[in-house]
Protein backbone atom coordinates (compact mmCIF):
# COMPACT_ATOMS: atom_id res chain seq x y z
CA UNK A 1 0.00 0.00 0.00
CA UNK A 2 0.92 3.42 -0.73
CA UNK A 3 -0.38 6.58 0.39
CA UNK A 4 -0.15 9.51 -1.76
CA UNK A 5 -1.53 12.82 -0.03
CA UNK A 6 -3.69 15.55 -2.40
CA UNK A 7 -3.62 18.83 -2.68
CA UNK A 8 -6.57 19.13 -0.05
CA UNK A 9 -5.49 18.43 3.75
CA UNK A 10 -5.89 14.65 4.68
CA UNK A 11 -7.40 13.37 1.56
CA UNK A 12 -5.28 10.77 0.55
CA UNK A 13 -5.06 8.86 -3.00
CA UNK A 14 -4.42 4.95 -2.14
CA UNK A 15 -1.90 2.95 -4.70
CA UNK A 16 -2.40 -0.65 -3.78
CA UNK A 17 -0.22 -3.43 -4.40
CA UNK A 18 -1.68 -5.73 -7.03
CA UNK A 19 -0.34 -9.54 -7.09
CA UNK A 20 -0.98 -11.07 -10.34
CA UNK A 21 -0.28 -14.24 -12.24
CA UNK A 22 -2.21 -16.47 -14.96
CA UNK A 23 -4.69 -17.16 -12.29
CA UNK A 24 -6.01 -13.53 -11.99
CA UNK A 25 -4.67 -11.12 -9.13
CA UNK A 26 -4.97 -10.86 -5.04
CA UNK A 27 -5.33 -7.51 -3.32
CA UNK A 28 -5.18 -6.16 -0.07
CA UNK A 29 -7.44 -3.51 0.09
CA UNK A 30 -7.47 -2.08 3.33
CA UNK A 31 -5.23 -2.94 6.41
CA UNK A 32 -5.74 -0.32 9.52
CA UNK A 33 -2.04 -0.91 10.76
CA UNK A 34 -0.61 0.17 7.77
CA UNK A 35 -2.88 3.18 6.62
CA UNK A 36 -2.50 4.28 10.02
CA UNK A 37 1.72 4.47 10.07
CA UNK A 38 1.52 5.89 6.29
CA UNK A 39 -1.65 8.29 6.96
CA UNK A 40 -1.26 8.94 10.84
CA UNK A 41 -4.82 8.19 11.20
CA UNK A 42 -6.79 5.67 12.86
CA UNK A 43 -9.50 4.20 10.91
CA UNK A 44 -12.74 1.96 12.17
CA UNK A 45 -15.12 1.18 9.40
CA UNK A 46 -18.69 -0.09 10.71
CA UNK A 47 -20.45 -0.42 7.37
CA UNK A 48 -19.62 -1.19 3.64
CA UNK A 49 -21.63 0.17 0.93
CA UNK A 50 -22.10 -0.49 -2.87
CA UNK A 51 -23.72 0.77 -5.68
CA UNK A 52 -23.93 -0.52 -9.60
CA UNK A 53 -25.18 2.92 -11.69
CA UNK A 54 -25.07 3.41 -15.49
CA UNK A 55 -22.73 5.90 -17.84
CA UNK A 56 -24.26 9.01 -16.84
CA UNK A 57 -25.45 9.05 -13.52
CA UNK A 58 -24.11 11.25 -10.67
CA UNK A 59 -24.63 10.85 -7.21
CA UNK A 60 -23.37 13.77 -5.27
CA UNK A 61 -22.45 16.28 -4.20
CA UNK A 62 -23.69 15.02 -0.36
CA UNK A 63 -21.78 14.62 3.23
CA UNK A 64 -23.32 13.70 6.73
CA UNK A 65 -22.56 16.83 9.06
CA UNK A 66 -21.90 17.21 12.93
CA UNK A 67 -21.69 13.88 15.36
CA UNK A 68 -22.70 11.61 11.96
CA UNK A 69 -19.41 13.17 9.52
CA UNK A 70 -18.26 10.19 7.94
CA UNK A 71 -14.91 9.64 6.63
CA UNK A 72 -14.97 7.18 3.35
CA UNK A 73 -12.70 5.05 1.59
CA UNK A 74 -14.13 4.79 -1.50
CA UNK A 75 -12.95 2.50 -4.86
CA UNK A 76 -14.62 1.03 -7.82
CA UNK A 77 -14.86 -2.56 -8.52
CA UNK A 78 -16.14 -2.71 -12.23
CA UNK A 79 -16.01 0.38 -14.63
CA UNK A 80 -14.61 3.66 -14.45
CA UNK A 81 -16.14 6.66 -12.18
CA UNK A 82 -15.16 10.46 -11.58
CA UNK A 83 -14.86 10.98 -7.87
CA UNK A 84 -15.13 14.04 -6.96
CA UNK A 85 -14.73 16.02 -3.22
CA UNK A 86 -15.16 19.61 -1.27
CA UNK A 87 -13.17 20.37 1.92
CA UNK A 88 -16.42 21.82 4.04
CA UNK A 89 -14.56 21.72 7.20
CA UNK A 90 -14.73 25.68 8.54
CA UNK A 91 -10.86 26.50 9.48
CA UNK A 92 -9.73 23.78 6.49
CA UNK A 93 -6.82 25.84 4.87
CA UNK A 94 -8.83 24.01 1.81
CA UNK A 95 -11.93 24.82 2.75
CA UNK A 96 -13.90 25.49 -0.21
CA UNK A 97 -11.49 23.59 -2.77
CA UNK A 98 -12.24 20.52 -4.80
CA UNK A 99 -10.06 17.79 -5.75
CA UNK A 100 -10.92 15.01 -8.61
CA UNK A 101 -10.08 11.42 -9.15
CA UNK A 102 -10.82 8.95 -12.18
CA UNK A 103 -11.31 5.25 -10.08
CA UNK A 104 -11.29 2.39 -12.28
CA UNK A 105 -11.67 -1.00 -12.33
CA UNK A 106 -8.13 -1.38 -13.69
CA UNK A 107 -6.44 1.31 -12.03
CA UNK A 108 -7.43 0.10 -8.43
CA UNK A 109 -7.15 3.47 -6.98
CA UNK A 110 -9.00 3.87 -3.76
CA UNK A 111 -9.22 7.32 -2.74
CA UNK A 112 -9.89 8.22 1.24
CA UNK A 113 -12.23 10.71 1.51
CA UNK A 114 -11.79 12.69 4.80
CA UNK A 115 -15.36 13.46 7.65
CA UNK A 116 -16.51 17.10 6.83
CA UNK A 117 -16.14 16.70 2.91
CA UNK A 118 -18.84 16.17 0.36
CA UNK A 119 -18.39 13.19 -1.73
CA UNK A 120 -19.92 12.82 -5.13
CA UNK A 121 -19.27 10.79 -8.25
CA UNK A 122 -20.46 10.72 -11.77
CA UNK A 123 -20.15 7.11 -14.04
CA UNK A 124 -17.67 7.19 -16.77
CA UNK A 125 -17.66 4.15 -18.58
CA UNK A 126 -21.20 2.18 -19.61
CA UNK A 127 -21.97 1.11 -16.18
CA UNK A 128 -20.01 1.08 -13.06
CA UNK A 129 -19.87 -0.67 -9.74
CA UNK A 130 -18.72 1.68 -6.77
CA UNK A 131 -17.75 0.22 -3.20
CA UNK A 132 -17.39 2.23 -0.26
CA UNK A 133 -16.33 1.44 3.71
CA UNK A 134 -18.08 4.63 6.60
CA UNK A 135 -16.72 5.35 9.69
CA UNK A 136 -19.61 6.56 11.04
CA UNK A 137 -23.31 4.88 10.44
CA UNK A 138 -25.85 6.74 8.24
CA UNK A 139 -27.82 9.42 10.05
CA UNK A 140 -30.71 10.55 7.48
CA UNK A 141 -31.66 13.88 9.63
CA UNK A 142 -27.76 15.09 9.39
CA UNK A 143 -27.22 14.74 5.74
CA UNK A 144 -26.65 17.55 3.63
CA UNK A 145 -25.28 18.39 -0.39
CA UNK A 146 -24.00 20.93 -2.69
CA UNK A 147 -25.15 21.20 -6.42
CA UNK A 148 -23.49 19.43 -8.40
CA UNK A 149 -23.55 22.47 -10.84
CA UNK A 150 -22.33 25.28 -8.06
CA UNK A 151 -21.14 28.10 -10.00
CA UNK A 152 -18.46 28.96 -7.37
CA UNK A 153 -17.41 25.39 -7.16
CA UNK A 154 -16.92 25.00 -10.91
CA UNK A 155 -16.52 21.68 -10.98
CA UNK A 156 -15.79 19.81 -14.57
CA UNK A 157 -17.52 16.74 -13.83
CA UNK A 158 -16.50 15.30 -17.78
CA UNK A 159 -19.71 14.78 -19.38
CA UNK A 160 -21.88 17.19 -21.22
CA UNK A 161 -24.67 18.23 -19.14
CA UNK A 162 -26.80 16.60 -20.87
CA UNK A 163 -25.87 13.57 -20.34
CA UNK A 164 -25.87 13.43 -16.47
CA UNK A 165 -28.68 11.70 -14.84
CA UNK A 166 -29.98 12.43 -11.17
CA UNK A 167 -32.06 11.57 -8.29
CA UNK A 168 -34.53 13.73 -7.63
CA UNK A 169 -33.05 14.62 -4.43
CA UNK A 170 -29.39 15.66 -5.62
CA UNK A 171 -31.76 18.37 -8.41
CA UNK A 172 -32.54 20.18 -5.00
CA UNK A 173 -29.22 20.67 -3.23
CA UNK A 174 -28.24 23.65 -2.00
CA UNK A 175 -25.30 25.84 -2.86
CA UNK A 176 -21.85 26.36 -1.41
CA UNK A 177 -22.37 30.13 -0.41
CA UNK A 178 -25.63 28.88 1.50
CA UNK A 179 -23.90 26.18 2.66
CA UNK A 180 -20.23 28.05 3.79
CA UNK A 181 -23.40 30.98 5.33
CA UNK A 182 -24.85 28.36 7.78
CA UNK A 183 -20.82 27.75 9.49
Amino acid sequence: MKIEATPLKDCFIIHDTVHGDARGYFIETFNQRDFKAASGLDMVFVQDNQSRSSKGVLRGLHMQRGAAAQAKLVRVLEGAVLDVVVDLRKGSPSFGQHFTIELTAENHKQFFVPAGFAHGFVVLSESATFFYKVDKFYEPGDEVGIMYNDKDLNIDWKLPTSELIFSEKDKTLGSFADYAASL
